[in-house]
């Protein structure tokens, strides 16, 4: 059996199908052992247990575990059975996390000059009390750094484009990961924010008097 194999990201979902985590397949597989989560089908959402799992053919060319009586499929994707068994991973407060949190932007001017162009700059400097936290730290240029030097925003005259915050987790923040093609469904913030709308109602049979009341346009998300 490749401990390489092993090793491979798996996407973890909560019982609302919403990304908490990325698990090894070791891990996803005793989780499905024990009943706490299920394999989810990128293709078609099915969900298997494991022995509906282990029942499985691997297809031509994808990576499996092999045993000496059987071949297992790799899941890409699990669900958990359990809302409170998993909780969602917290965020390392890190230059790289901060780097993804601030999209490589600075948060005074907007300029995106590239990662060895940016600062990590204290909204309010340390010697003014200002700690090393996700709420006090931004992405910053070089000239917007030296500009602001050892002041607070308001005294340099400098707004912030957005005030900092400690992200939830998300895929991104799980660190040197390999992104897995099949993911992509699970992590589309569209796909998740997109109002779900009744299906519209059947053509009435019988002619409708329409009363003169204004209809509102429904609120974009």
């Amino acid at each position: 059996m490749s401990q390489a194999v092993l090793e491979r990201p798996t996407l973890v979902l909560n019982r609302n199908w919403q990304p908490v985590n990325v698990a090894t397949v070791a891990r996803s597989l005793t989780m499905l052992w024990n009943e706490t989560a299920k394999v989810v089908d990128p293709e078609d959402f099915r969900l298997y247990s494991w022995s509906d799992w282990a029942r499985l053919e691997p297809r031509e060319g994808e990576p499996m575990i092999r045993a000496v009586t059987f071949r297992l499929r790799v899941p890409e994707v699990i669900t958990l059975t359990r809302y409170d068994r998993y909780r969602e991973a917290a965020v390392t407060f890190s230059r790289r996390n901060i780097l993804k949190r601030d999209h490589a932007t600075c948060q005074y001017c907007g300029v995106q000059p590239g990662s060895e162009e940016l600062t990590i700059d204290h909204v309010v400097p340390r010697s003014l009390g200002g700690t090393t936290t996700w709420e006090n730290c931004v992405l910053a240029c070089v000239a917007c750094n030296a500009k602001k030097a050892n002041r607070t925003p308001e005294r340099a005259n400098m707004a912030l484009r957005r005030k900092p915050f400690r992200p939830s987790w998300k895929p991104m923040y799980s660190g040197p990961t390999t992104r897995i093609e099949s993911w992509s469904r699970f992590l589309s913030e569209a796909y998740w924010n997109v109002p779900m709308e009744e299906p519209a109602p059947p053509p009435h049979p019988h002619p409708v008097r329409h009363s003169h009341r204004h209809e509102h346009g429904r609120e974009r998300c």
